[in-house]
């Protein structure tokens, strides 16, 4: 059993070794710290990461982590008093907060939420920046809920269920998905969400002081007797799913469950906060949003051009109608009151473009063929038990590990070979139901994504043979 994943411990145990070792020493490795100190490898760059802003250490992508000057020391300070007087965070965004770590240089990152650089579309994106950039108004105060002709865009691509004037344009889906669980619930409500699930979204719920409840899911997603059974019991108001090709397990709601779904949330009296993330990485034709078949205001639409164009294009929508869209609003303006012009009109450019088609054609091409690369090497080299869904699109497979491995285990053994994975416990809203890991095909070509699978199932089997052994 794991002790508490604060970092407090770990910041506490480095400062005493920092102060006893000179200027430039060798401090412990991620997974002797693990080992150590019985914690998870989150936790420990995390602790990393706090340190080195305090200029107490520093990190050397593949030569480890050393001990700072002792002048850097000095000017930071002793911080601790800081602990003391905040209390008991309500944020623990440590786990996603490691999602954006960049890996050691050379590593083969299967840990990454975006597609990398060679699928972006960076030069449609600059050429769309430049026109952009031409237009008199881009350095103007934008209207809060966004640029009309972007919200108009948004609108049509969900299906016409909702008016532009019902779409709110955000700073990408974690803004809105924020916004959301702050502005229809209040501390201490409850939030069903499915199980496993986008780590973002747990955090975002956390955060606004929500108790989560997991709603179980199966091949073809959420069983909608179960949903309303868990609805019914936990007297939840809000449903998070991702009924596209869920993160991380790439599970597509069926379509004989999805109006079954919409109505056990209309009868619950509830709001369904679809999260469309994966729409534009459908390797065929995605089946319609939730959206479309609720008329009655219970759906709440989250969508993000972010991954499907490049990191940085940090715009996204979110739809509601009636008070729920009003308190949205509301919230978005508290937040940061309007995503900048530059970056909608960047978007706008971009999206009515004829390059945008042929990039997502290009984008889906190369994520299909990724994804059955690692598929079939996964198979061979792990056993065929461990795919037990191929996904039809989105950027991840779920991964089951064989019995007597667990995630962390693989996931400091896999760092060794230079293979950045990410543990399946972190997906989970409540305790896991099993060992699994979440790799990211969209991260390699599939030369590199078979020999990181042969890498992989060589760590599976030393691990087998030699198995951790732990501190109670």
């Amino acid at each position: 059993m794991k002790n508490s994943n604060s970092p407090h411990r770990v910041i506490q145990y480095l400062r005493q070794l920092i102060s006893a070792e000179a200027p430039g020493a060798a401090l412990p490795s991620v997974r002797t710290l693990m080992k150590q100190l019985n914690v998870s490898p989150a936790t420990v760059r995390t602790a990393f990461a706090q340190l080195a802003a305090e200029g107490l250490l520093d990190a050397r992508p593949g030569r480890g982590t050393f001990s700072a000057r002792r002048q850097a020391a000095n000017m930071a300070g002793d911080l601790m008093w800081q602990s003391a007087t905040l209390g008991v965070g309500r944020a623990p965004a440590a786990e996603l907060r490691s999602l954006l770590h960049p890996a050691p240089a050379g590593s083969v990152t299967l840990n990454i939420g975006y597609p990398p650089e060679d699928l972006q579309c960076v030069r449609d994106l600059t050429v769309a920046a430049q026109r952009a950039i031409r237009q008199p108004t881009v350095w103007q105060r934008e209207a809060s809920n966004g640029l009309d002709p972007l919200r108009r865009w948004f609108a049509q691509e969900i299906g016409g269920v909702f008016r532009e004037y019902e779409a709110i344009v955000c700073a990408g889906t974690q803004a809105a998905l924020a916004a959301a669980f702050r502005s229809l619930a209040s501390p201490g409500d409850t939030v069903a969400l499915e199980s496993p699930t986008y780590m973002g979204a747990i955090a975002a719920a956390k955060a606004a002081g929500l108790r989560l409840v997991p709603v179980p899911v199966d091949t073809q997603g959420v069983d909608p007797a179960v949903l309303e059974d868990i609805l019914h019991r936990s007297q939840a108001k809000l449903f998070y799913c991702q009924p596209t090709y869920s993160n991380p397990t790439g599970i597509a709601l069926s379509v004989e469950r999805r109006a079954a779904v919409v109505d056990v949330v209309t009868r619950a009296r509830a709001f369904l906060i679809e999260d469309d993330w994966a729409r534009d990485f459908a390797f065929a034709k995605a089946p319609p949003p939730l959206a479309t078949l609720d008329t009655c205001g219970h759906v709440i639409y989250l969508r993000s051009l972010t991954k499907t164009a490049a990191p940085s294009l940090r715009v996204g929508v979110l739809c509601a109608r009636g008070a729920a869209f009003e308190r949205l609003c509301s919230a978005r303006i508290i937040e940061d009151l309007y995503v900048s012009s530059l970056l909608q009109e960047t978007a706008l450019q971009l999206v009515t473009s004829p390059a945008w088609s042929r990039h997502l054609r290009q984008l889906r091409a190369h994520l299909k063929e990724r994804c059955h690369t690692l598929v079939e090497a996964i198979k061979q080299h792990w056993g065929p038990e461990s795919v037990p869904l191929v996904p039809e699109g989105g950027l991840h497979l779920w991964v089951k590990l064989p019995f007597g491995i667990t995630d962390l285990d693989l996931v400091a053994e896999a760092a060794l070979a230079q293979i950045a994975i990410t543990p399946g416990r972190d997906w989970f809203p409540a305790e896991p139901t099993g060992d699994y890991t979440r790799l990211t095909f969209a991260g390699a070509p599939p030369a590199v994504l078979q020999g990181a699978a042969t890498k992989l199932g060589s760590c599976i089997r030393k691990l087998l043979q030699h198995p951790v052994r732990r501190v109670p």
